[in-house]
């Protein structure tokens, strides 16, 4: 069997895409509330259009996103259904400190999310927590910058300290930053950047993946210190790069782009800047702000295991004129071989296992898939039922790839979690038509819809997936 028994199947949420209540239990408000489904969406995420207050011109998808903020705990149980031994969801960082600076957290946060680890133990689940998962309140955006300053690794510390004192014994597994090198892509939503006019935006995103770096670090460090049982991840967008064919300036291209997409994991898990990445900012005359005992801190305290989001391998190809392909805010060339979901995302089960060598190669840290389905519209028939074979298909191809990887190549994996076990809100483009969930939510991209939850036939299947272990991946 390739899974060993205390395997952690399961399922992943955000706060930002399914949690709602934005403005109750003493919330505050946050990056993620003010980016709109709509046109102005990718020129707000990337930081190019200041966006940090609610018009009337456009429509806030994560205002109300599916209300699990009501609706935890019969979500919950619809998850211990499915037989669910993990849950990955995020913490709001405005739910427990409303500005950022706050010298207080507010109580009625913490409680509440005390009540859903609660829950989850009592159901036999265990949470795997995403600290920020492209959360960073207003306040300090407006006040500080966002992760420009420095001053944002003090207010981290302080959140970090907070959870991992009020949760021991309820939370061990913990991730720091969600898909931390989408700061070089979607630097809004990544770090609440919003650039000046003038600046050099390369050296802005540099200074702010340092201070991310820094307090990755130091959150795992703290949280050894509270609780040795804690184990603590980072967590990165992947999908590798292949060469577009064997012309050496498309390999070249290729190996380029996946050092760029795995500089962050190479601090995060060797415990140093790469010389690649070092020599690069060199001669882009790129200064990192690097103080006193920083390069120690990222020295000391590496991650215990390496989590990722994978939907889809890229292509890299340096000539002009190459078709391309959609993806999880990357573009890049099309893969020829390949089928594509609805959104032009390219499947590629085989690059999954592909993408775990890579990283199992380079870290020899045990991986965690902590992302990985198929975005589709699903059409309910006259009973409301999604019969999803599709992607039932999708998930068992990858499943399989996933196995390979353990029991031929010898990769070590915690878990496997499915990315919007329920559906939610799209990151990519603030669609709730784009689902992922085993669980349909009744609600449009304009907000209608009653939230009524209903599983879809990949319910069923999942659950099945989970009873027998990934033995049995048969849709019958």
């Amino acid at each position: 069997m390739p899974f060993k028994k205390d395997f952690l199947w399961g399922g992943a949420t955000a706060a930002n895409q399914c949690e709602g209540g934005y403005n109750l239990g003493g919330r505050g408000l946050a990056n993620v509330d003010l980016v709109p489904h709509g046109k102005d969406r990718f020129p707000i995420i990337t930081g190019q259009m200041k966006h940090l207050d609610f018009d009337d011109h456009h429509f806030y998808p994560a205002k109300e996103a599916i209300d699990m903020y009501h609706h935890w705990k019969e979500d919950l149980a619809l998850f211990a259904e499915m037989g669910f031994k993990t849950y990955r969801m995020s913490l709001a960082w405005t739910r427990i400190f409303p500005n950022g600076d706050d010298a207080v957290p507010n109580e009625e946060g913490l409680a509440f999310y005390e009540d859903i680890f609660k829950e989850c133990k009592r159901l036999g689940i265990e949470p795997l927590v995403t600290i920020t998962h492209f959360d960073c309140p207003v306040h300090l955006i407006k006040n500080y910058g966002g992760w420009r300053n420095r001053k944002m690794i003090d207010f981290y510390e302080r959140l970090a300290r907070t959870i991992f004192t009020r949760y021991k014994g309820l939370v061990k597994y913990w991730l720091t930053f969600n898909e931390i090198n989408m700061l070089l892509h979607a630097p809004f939503m990544g770090a609440g950047i919003v650039f000046e006019e003038g600046e050099n935006q390369e050296e802005v995103l540099y200074q702010a993946a340092h201070h991310e770096l820094l307090a990755s670090a130091l959150a795992t460090k703290i949280a050894h210190e509270i609780d040795p049982d804690n184990q603590i991840g980072c967590m990165l967008a992947a999908g590798d790069y292949y060469p577009y064919d064997c012309n050496p300036e498309n390999v070249l291209e290729a190996q380029r782009l996946n050092r760029e997409n795995l500089f962050f994991i190479d601090v995060q898990s060797r415990g140093y800047y790469p010389a690649y990445k070092l020599k690069e900012l060199e001669r882009k005359g790129i200064k990192l702000p690097i103080l006193e005992g920083d390069l120690e801190l990222l020295r000391q305290h590496t991650v215990d295991f390496i989590s990722f989001s994978y939907y889809s391998s890229r292509v890299a190809r340096v000539q002009e004129g190459a078709d391309l392909a959609g993806g999880n805010i990357f573009e890049s060339a099309k893969n020829p071989y390949l089928k594509s979901s609805e959104w032009g995302w390219q499947i590629d089960p085989e690059g999954l296992r592909i993408t775990m060598n890579t990283a199992y190669d380079r870290y020899q840290k045990p991986l965690f898939v902590v992302e990985n389905g198929l975005g589709a519209v699903d059409k309910p028939d006259a009973d409301g039922f999604v019969a999803d074979d599709y992607r039932i298909a999708y998930m068992a191809a990858h499943i399989e790839a996933m196995k390979a990887a353990v029991e031929i190549d010898g990769v070590e994996l915690l878990g496997y979690t499915s990315w919007g076990c329920i559906d939610l809100v799209s990151a990519s483009t603030g669609e709730m038509s784009k689902r992922y969930g085993f669980i349909y939510v009744d609600r449009d991209d304009e907000g209608n819809g009653t939230l009524e939850r209903r599983p879809k036939k990949s319910f069923a299947w999942y659950k099945q997936v989970i009873e027998t272990n990934g033995e049995d991946l048969s849709n019958d």
